[in-house]
């Protein structure tokens, strides 16, 4: 677990890399919002979370295997990031931030990143 990074992941780094390229700027990790957002767009008041489908308990993934072994404390560990989450979300959409999710399969090949990231360009242009 030690090795396991909760910042800068490469998942994290190739969505800034992409929004960075479409002229987007950013802040990253903002601590002084709710759940210290991966990435923090304050011209659009919109902040993006890239979650990992194992980390975050994505509902109906395959990349959110549960493990063999330990089964209750990863089982514990999952529930509680999603109830972090959760009340990150809700602390932060009572603050009027718009919150994008974007979860690591979603940026497996490069046809779903390519979508994953013109969906989130469509939705920060509508803004």
């Amino acid at each position: 677990m030690a090795a396991v990074k909760n910042k800068n992941t490469k998942p994290e780094v190739r969505v800034r890399k992409a929004l960075f390229g479409k002229g987007y700027r950013y802040k990253v990790n903002d601590k002084t919002l709710p759940g210290s957002p991966d990435i923090v767009l304050p011209k659009y008041n919109t902040v993006i979370f890239v979650h990992g489908c194992f980390w975050h308990g994505h509902t109906n993934c395959k990349k959110a295997i549960k493990p063999n072994s330990n089964i209750d404390f990863w089982k514990a560990k999952v529930e509680k990031n999603k109830r972090r989450d959760r009340k990150a979300k809700s602390e932060l959409a009572k603050q009027g931030w718009e919150i994008l999710i974007v979860w690591d399969c979603e940026l497996r090949n490069i046809k779903s990143f390519e979508t994953t990231i013109n969906h989130i360009d469509r939705v920060l242009r509508h803004i």
